[in-house]
C-alpha cells in the first residue's frame, strides 16, 4: 500500500465521522428525544471546539444545555505555577522547555513569551522527547522540562523521564505539572447541582480506560459518557446521555469504543506509577485547592525535581486572577465566556487576560473563534 492510499483511508476514517447526513439524523433524533431540560458538562475543551466549530448547539433540542468544564490543562494552571516557570526560565546556563500554549500564557507581571523576546533561551516543543536533543546539544546548561497536560500526555514525561534514568543524562530537570480528570471533577460536583451529565473526555479514557467515571456515576447519580471529538461523536455522545434519562438509567457510557476500553493502557500506566506520585494537594486555577489532584516525581528521583533544585527561587504563594476575569467560573460551568465583561475587548487572543483565551482548547478562545453567532 502506498502512501496515497493510506492518506485516502486516513481521510475516509476522519470524514465517515463528520457525514452531514448522520448528524442530522442524530439531530432529528435528540430533538424527538429529549423531553428533559439537561445541563451537560464536556470536561474537556477539545469538545468545546468541536461543538462550537461545527454548530452543534444550533442542532440540538433546545432542551441541551452544553457547559464547559475543567479539561483544559492550561487553562487549570494557576498563575503561581507559571510564575515558578519564569523564575527557572530567568536563572543563568537555563533552558526552560514546555509544550504549545503554556508559552503565552500570563503570569503575575510577565510570561514566557515576554521573557524570551528579552533573550531567555525558552523553547517550545512539539514532543517532550524534543528535550533529549536539546540536553545534547548544550552540555554546560540545565534544560528544565516544564511538564503539563492531563493523563494524555502524562505517558510522555513519563517516558522521557525514563530515558533520563536509565541514559544518565545529567542536565535534564523537571517542572512536573501533570493534573488529573476525576478529582476536579468531584470538587465540581460537590458544590454544584446544576450539571445532570458529563461527556468524558476519549483521548484521556484511552490511557485510563473508562473505569474512572464509574466512581463518579455511582456517588453523584450522574451519567457520564465518554466521547469522541468528531462532530458524529459528540452528538451521539448527547443521545446516549438524553436516552439514559428517558429510560432511567445512570451509567458511564463508552461511545469512543474504538479507541477506549475499560482499563486503558496499562503499559502506559505502569510507567508512569515508576515514577510519579499524587501530590497531597494542588491548586487550581478557578478551583482552588483540590487533593490528590496531580502528580510529582518521586521522593527517590528529586535530584531531577526543578521545584526542590531551584526551591529558593520559588514563591508557593497563591496569586489570584485578574479581577475582572471569569475564568474560573466558566471552568465550573457556571458562566459562559460572552458573560465576561472583557471577552472579545480588552481580552483576545493577541491580548489575552485570562488562560481560557490563551489556550488553543479554552472555551473563551472557542467562543472568540467560532461563537460569534450565539452574541447576534
Amino acid at each position: 500500500m502506498n502512501l496515497k492510499e493510506i492518506w485516502g483511508l486516513q481521510t475516509d476514517f476522519i470524514n465517515s465521522y463528520r457525514n452531514p447526513e448522520h448528524i442530522k439524523a442524530l439531530s432529528l433524533q435528540i430533538k424527538k428525544e429529549a423531553k428533559k431540560k439537561l445541563n451537560i458538562m464536556e470536561i474537556c475543551g477539545g469538545h468545546t471546539h468541536t461543538i462550537m466549530k461545527y454548530g452543534l448547539t444550533q442542532l440540538m433540542s433546545e432542551n441541551i444545555n452544553f457547559v464547559h468544564g475543567p479539561g483544559c490543562p492550561v487553562c487549570v494552571m494557576p498563575k503561581e505555577r507559571i510564575d515558578e516557570a519564569i523564575a527557572i526560565a530567568a536563572e543563568p546556563n537555563v533552558i526552560l522547555a514546555t509544550l504549545g500554549d503554556m508559552i503565552r500564557v500570563p503570569g503575575s507581571k510577565t510570561s514566557l513569551q515576554a521573557l524570551r523576546a528579552e533573550g531567555c533561551d525558552i523553547r517550545a516543543l512539539y514532543s517532550p522527547l524534543d528535550t533529549l536533543k536539546i540536553a545534547k546539544e548544550n552540555p554546560h546548561k540545565r534544560v528544565v522540562f516544564f511538564a503539563i497536560g492531563f493523563e494524555t500526555t502524562t505517558p510522555m514525561s513519563a517516558v522521557l523521564i525514563d530515558k533520563v534514568v536509565k541514559e544518565d543524562i545529567k542536565n535534564i530537570l523537571f517542572h512536573i505539572n501533570h493534573v488529573l480528570v476525576p478529582p476536579p471533577v468531584h470538587a465540581i460536583m460537590s458544590e454544584e447541582n446544576h450539571i445532570d451529565a458529563f461527556l468524558g473526555p476519549s483521548h484521556v479514557s484511552v490511557i485510563t480506560g473508562y473505569g474512572i467515571f464509574e466512581p463518579i456515576v455511582q456517588r453523584y447519580k450522574t451519567p457520564v459518557v465518554v466521547s469522541g471529538f468528531e462532530p458524529s461523536d459528540v452528538m451521539d455522545g448527547v443521545l446516549r446521555i438524553v436516552r439514559q434519562f428517558n429510560e432511567g438509567r445512570c451509567e458511564v457510557e463508552n461511545e469512543y469504543s474504538r479507541a477506549v476500553s475499560e482499563h486503558g493502557n496499562v503499559k502506559a500506566k505502569e510507567l508512569i506509577n515508576t515514577y510519579l506520585e499524587e501530590r497531597s494537594s494542588f491548586r487550581w486555577r478557578g478551583l482552588g485547592d483540590i487533593p490528590k489532584s496531580a502528580l510529582k516525581l518521586k521522593r527517590e528521583y528529586e535530584h531531577l525535581d526543578a521545584e526542590v533544585l531551584f526551591a529558593s527561587k520559588l514563591s508557593k504563594k497563591p496569586i489570584d486572577d485578574h479581577k475582572l476575569c471569569i475564568c474560573g467560573q466558566i471552568l465550573r460551568g457556571r458562566a459562559k465566556p460572552f458573560e465576561c465583561k472583557v471577552f472579545g475587548k480588552a481580552c483576545t487572543p493577541k491580548t489575552p487576560i485570562g488562560s481560557c483565551m490563551v489556550s488553543s482548547e479554552g472555551a473563551c478562545a472557542a467562543y472568540y473563534k467560532y461563537g460569534k453567532f450565539l452574541r447576534d
